[in-house]
C-alpha cells in the first residue's frame, strides 16, 4: 500500500471543478466531509464523480480511495482527474483493478473496483495508509457495494478517523445515512440541460422465448442511423449485454459506412478499445455512435454524447435454487435506469433521447432494479462475511439482508468446499481463498488444482482452465477441452485476454505453492490420467455439486450431484463420457434438453476415481427404508450428493419402520393412515377450536399435520406397530392436546348434545379447513319443542346449525335460529306433515309441548 508523501499533493479544485454544477455545493460538501461521514445525491452530469474525490482527498491526511462498480469506469474517472489535475497517469491519480495497477509513492488519490476494495478489507481492516474511502454509485445495489458499506460502516468503529462517503445519482439517502451512523447528507440538485425524449417503438417484439428478437435489432439499428443523421451528433446506444453490442455495431456499420465511427463498450472488451469508446471524440475526426451496454448508465461519462438511444432493456441475475442454476436473463429495464440513460445526452448541452419502445411500456417497468442480494449466487458473499466475522451476515448493517434460505445454501456449499467449518466460521484455506482477487470456486480450484493435479505444470493448467471458465468463453457443445485446445492455438475469440488471465492465474498458483502453506496439504492427489479429465478434476474442484453421472448408456441426460438433470447438446463431443464435471448448467425445453428441463453449457470428462475425491465432501453412506405394501424394505446406499454409488439390500430393523411408514403418509396424505370415525371427529373437533381460539389449541389442517408426524404419530410407531392399518390415530392426535387446557375441550366441542327429549344427538363438526364451516346436529323435530335458544359451542362463538328431520329421519328445516323457526316456518311444516305422520304429535303450541322421540300414543302412556 503506498504512503502519502512528506508534502501532500493538494488538487486545485477550483480548476477541477470549473463548470461543474456540484462546485455550488462545496461548502456543504466540506462540512459533510469533516463529520466523518457523507452521503452526496447529486443527478448524472453534476460533477460529483469529477469534484467529490479531490476535495475529499484535499482533507484527507493519507490515501482516498474510491470505488467505481466497473473496471472501465475505474480507469475512465482516474484518467479524466489526472488530466484535469495536470499530472500523469498513476502520479497523484492512480487506479487499481483486477490485473492492472497504476500507482506510485505520491498517489492521494486512487480509484478501484468494489472487489478491490473488499480484499484489501479483509486482508486488514484497519486499511493503513488510507484516510478515506467513497463508494460510488451506490443506488446500483451491486453485491460487493452492499457489503463494502457495512464492512466500512463497522470499520469506523475500529478507526474513528477514517472518512466514509457514498454518492449516487438515485437513493434512498435515509437509509444509507443510518447505515453509516447519521451520516451527513449533501443533496446536489439537477443540472440537466434541456432534454427532449421521443418514442420510436418497434413493429416487431422486442423479446421472445430465446431473448432479444433480430427484427427488433434491425428496427433499433436503423432507428440510431436515421437519429445521429438527423442530430448530426455523437450517439450513445444502450442494449442489455456484450452479444446485443456487437450485433448492433456490424449492423450500423452496414447503415452509416464511413461517415460514421461506430464502436463497442462492454467488459469483455480490451482495455485499449473500452478506453477509446470512453475518451471522446478528437478534433476532425468523425461523428461516433458508442453502443454499450448499461456500464454506460451511471458510472460512466462518454463525452460528446447529445443523442441517447435505449433499447429499455437490461440483463439482471435470476437464481433458480431449486435447480441450483444462475444465469443472466434479459428484462425490462426499471423506469429510473430509463432516466438515467436519457440523461446521459443532457449532460453537456442540450440532448435528446430516443427510446426504442412505446411510451405505454414505461409505465409498466419496474420502479428500481432488484438489489443483486436478493437474486445472486451469494457463494462468494458468505465466505466474505464468514472472514469479516459475520457468519451470513448476522449483525452486519445492510441495506437488504441476505434471503435465508439462499445464504443459508451458500453457507452449504462452502462447507462442501472445505472452506468454512460446521460454525461458519472460515477455515485456514477458506481465508485464503477470500482474498484471491478471482471468485471463490474459481479460487478453490486454482489452489487445489496446483497442488493436486500430475505434473510440473499443475498450476499452468489450473490456470488454463479457470482463466477460461471465469471470462465467459462459452465452448461449442459444451466442449471445454476442445475450447482449451482452440485458445491454446489461437483460434477462439478472446485468446489474448484469456493468454493474459492465465498468466496472472499461473502466477497466483504458483504463489500459493511456492509458500508452503498448502491449500490441501492432505487431500489426496488427483490421478487424470488424460488434459481433457485434467480439466475436469480442476471443474470438479470448483463445482463438487455439479460433479455428474450418465443417466443411461447412449443417453445425452446426466444426473448432477446436486440433484439437477441436464443433458448435452446433441452433437456434443463429451457425448458418450461416463462422468462430467459440469461449470454451467442453463433452463432449457424441448428436444435441446432431452426432458431433463435443462442443458450443459461447459463441461469436461471427469475420471470417476477423481469424481469421489473432489467430491469427497458430499460423500456418504445412509441407509434408507420405504414400505412395499405393509412390508418394510431396507437398504444401505452409498451416494455422491444425489448420485448413487451403490445399493445393498439388508434386513429391516425397527428403527427403519418408522422413518418407511412416515415418509409413505408424506408422500401420499393422510388418507394412507386410513383414520377411523374416532380418528376423524376428534380432528374435526380440534380443528374447530383453533380456528376460533388459535394457539394453544393445535392446527388440523394436512399440511399441519404432515409437518408435524414426527411429534405425534412417530410415538405411535414405536418398535410395536410398522402396518399403516395397524397404527393408533386417535392417540396421535390425543398427543397434540395442549395441557392443561385439554380439560376444557368437551365443554368447548362436545361430541354430543343433549336435547329437551332426553336424548342426546351427535354433533358432526366441519372438515378441518372449513372456514365458514358449522357444527351440525341432525335430530327429529319433536326432540326440540320447547328449546328456543340454539345452543352454541366453543364458548359462544359457533352455534348449532339443526337439520330438523322428519319421524323417517328425512330433512324438513335447516336453522341455526330455533326461535325463529318456530315462531315461522314450523306452521308451514305442522300443516304439510301432520297429515303423513298422523302419529307423531304436531302441537299447535311447540313451545309448551313435551318434547319426545316416540309416537303420541307412546308418549301418552
Amino acid at each position: 500500500m503506498p504512503s502519502a508523501p512528506p508534502s501532500p499533493h493538494r488538487f486545485d479544485l477550483a480548476a477541477i471543478g470549473a463548470g461543474l454544477p456540484v462546485g455550488s455545493a462545496s461548502g456543504a460538501l466540506e462540512a459533510a466531509a469533516a463529520t466523518g461521514a457523507m452521503v452526496v445525491t447529486a443527478p448524472p452530469g453534476t460533477g460529483k464523480t469529477t469534484l467529490v474525490p479531490p476535495l475529499v482527498a484535499n482533507q484527507a491526511e493519507g490515501l482516498t480511495l474510491v470505488t467505481q462498480p466497473r473496471r472501465v469506469a475505474v480507469r475512465a474517472a482516474a484518467r479524466r482527474l489526472a488530466q484535469l489535475d495536470g499530472s500523469e497517469l498513476g502520479g497523484p491519480v492512480g487506479y487499481t483493478v483486477r490485473g492492472q495497477r497504476q500507482v506510485g509513492r505520491s498517489t492521494r488519490l486512487e480509484m478501484l473496483t468494489p472487489g478491490v476494495l473488499l480484499r484489501r478489507l479483509l486482508a486488514d481492516p484497519e486499511l493503513p495508509g488510507v484516510a478515506a474511502v467513497v463508494l460510488d454509485e451506490v443506488h446500483e445495489r451491486s453485491l460487493e457495494t452492499d457489503l463494502l458499506l457495512g464492512m466500512l460502516a463497522e470499520a469506523r468503529q475500529l478507526r474513528e478517523d477514517l472518512l466514509v462517503g457514498a454518492m449516487s445519482a438515485t437513493l434512498d439517502a435515509a437509509a444509507v445515512a443510518a447505515v453509516l451512523e447519521d451520516a451527513a447528507i449533501v443533496e446536489v440538485p439537477s443540472a440537466l440541460h434541456e432534454l427532449s425524449v421521443s418514442y420510436a417503438p418497434s413493429p416487431a417484439p422486442r423479446l421472445d422465448a430465446r431473448g432479444i428478437t433480430r427484427e427488433y435489432l434491425d428496427h433499433l439499428a436503423r432507428t440510431t442511423a436515421r437519429a445521429q443523421r438527423a442530430q448530426d451528433t455523437d450517439a450513445l446506444v444502450f442494449v442489455p449485454g456484450a452479444r446485443e453490442v456487437d450485433e448492433v455495431v456490424a449492423r450500423l456499420q452496414g447503415l452509416v459506412g464511413q461517415e460514421v465511427e461506430v464502436l463497442a463498450l462492454h467488459g469483455r472488451l480490451p482495455a485499449a478499445q473500452q478506453d477509446r469508446a470512453t475518451g471522446g471524440r478528437r478534433p476532425g475526426e468523425a461523428p461516433r455512435i458508442v453502443v454499450s451496454t448499461a456500464l454506460a448508465e451511471s458510472s460512466l461519462t462518454v463525452p460528446g454524447v447529445h443523442l441517447v438511444v435505449d433499447a429499455g432493456l437490461s440483463r439482471e441475475v435470476r437464481r433458480d435454487r431449486g435447480r441450483d442454476m444462475s444465469g443472466l436473463v434479459t428484462v425490462s429495464a426499471s423506469r429510473a435506469a430509463a432516466e438515467q440513460r436519457a440523461g446521459r445526452a443532457a449532460r453537456q448541452g442540450p440532448g435528446a433521447a430516443v427510446r426504442v419502445y412505446a411510451e405505454a411500456d414505461l409505465a409498466g417497468m419496474p420502479a428500481q432494479a432488484p438489489p443483486q442480494i436478493t437474486a445472486a449466487d451469494l457463494t462468494d458473499a458468505a465466505l466474505w462475511l464468514a472472514c469479516w466475522g459475520t457468519p451470513r451476515g448476522e449483525g452486519l448493517p445492510l441495506l437488504t439482508p441476505p434471503p435465508p434460505a439462499e445464504i443459508t445454501a451458500a453457507e452449504a456449499t462452502l462447507q462442501a468446499l472445505g472452506l468454512v467449518d460446521a460454525e461458519g466460521r472460515p477455515t485456514p484455506r477458506g481465508t485464503r481463498v477470500a482474498r484471491l482477487p478471482i471468485g471463490v470456486r474459481e479460487a478453490r480450484a486454482l489452489l487445489d488444482g496446483a497442488q493436486r493435479l500430475p505434473g510440473r505444470d499443475a498450476a499452468r493448467l489450473a490456470a488454463e482452465v479457470v482463466a477460461a471458465i471465469s471470462d465467459d468463453h462459452r465452448p461449442s457443445g459444451a466442449d471445454l477441452p476442445r475450447l482449451l485446445q482452440d485458445l491454446r492455438a489461437g483460434r477462439a475469440p478472446g485468446t489474448d485476454r484469456w493468454r493474459r488471465e492465465r498468466e496472472r492465474l499461473t502466477s497466483l498458483a504458483q504463489q500459493a505453492v511456492a509458500s508452503r502453506r498448502p491449500a490441501a496439504a492432505s487431500a489426496a492427489p488427483i490421478s487424470a490420467p488424460s488434459a481433457a479429465e485434467q480439466a475436469g478434476a480442476v471443474l470438479a474442484l470448483a463445482r463438487p455439486e455439479r460433479i455428474a453421472r450418465r443417466t443411461g448408456e447412449g443417453s445425452r441426460s446426466y444426473l448432477l450431484a446436486c440433484g439437477t438433470r441436464a443433458a448435452l447438446p446433441e452433437g456434443s463431443g463429451l457425448l458418450g463420457t461416463p462422468w462430467l464435471a459440469v461449470w454451467e448448467v442453463q433452463r432449457a425445453q424441448g428436444r435441446a434438453a432431452d426432458g431433463t428441463g435443462a442443458v450443459v453449457r461447459a463441461a469436461a470428462p471427469l475420471d470417476e476415481q477423481d469424481a469421489l475425491l473432489a467430491g469427497e465432501g458430499l460423500l456418504r453412506e445412509e441407509r434408507t427404508a420405504s414400505l412395499e405394501g405393509s412390508t418394510v424394505r431396507a437398504r444401505k446406499r452409498r451416494v455422491l450428493g444425489a448420485i448413487e454409488l451403490s445399493s445393498t439390500p439388508v434386513a429391516a430393523s425397527a428403527e427403519d419402520a418408522v422413518p418407511a411408514i412416515l415418509t409413505r403418509v408424506r408422500e401420499k396424505g393422510l388418507d394412507a393412515l386410513g383414520m377411523d370415525e374416532a380418528a376423524t371427529a376428534l380432528r374435526a373437533r380440534l380443528a374447530l377450536v383453533h380456528r376460533e381460539l388459535g394457539a394453544p389449541w393445535p392446527a388440523m389442517d394436512e399440511a399441519s399435520l404432515l409437518a408435524d408426524l414426527g411429534t405425534w404419530l412417530a410415538p405411535q410407531l414405536s418398535h410395536r406397530t410398522t402396518r399403516l392399518d395397524r397404527i393408533d390415530v386417535l392417540g396421535g392426535l390425543r398427543q397434540l392436546l395442549p395441557w392443561p387446557e385439554a380439560a376444557e375441550l368437551d365443554q368447548l366441542v362436545p361430541p354430543r348434545l343433549a336435547v329437551p327429549s332426553g336424548n342426546t344427538a351427535r354433533i358432526d363438526y366441519p372438515a378441518p379447513g372449513a372456514e365458514d364451516g358449522r357444527p351440525v346436529v341432525a335430530v327429529k323435530l319433536q326432540e326440540l319443542f320447547g328449546l328456543a335458544e340454539t345452543p352454541r359451542l366453543v364458548r359462544g362463538r359457533v352455534p348449532v346449525l339443526f337439520h330438523l328431520l322428519s319421524p323417517a329421519r328425512r330433512p324438513l328445516a335447516v336453522t341455526d335460529d330455533l326461535r325463529s323457526f318456530w315462531g315461522g316456518p314450523y306452521r308451514e311444516v305442522r300443516k304439510e306433515m301432520r297429515g303423513r305422520y298422523p302419529k307423531h304429535p304436531w302441537p299447535e303450541d311447540p313451545w309448551t309441548a313435551q318434547a319426545t322421540a316416540r309416537t303420541t300414543r307412546r308418549a301418552g302412556r
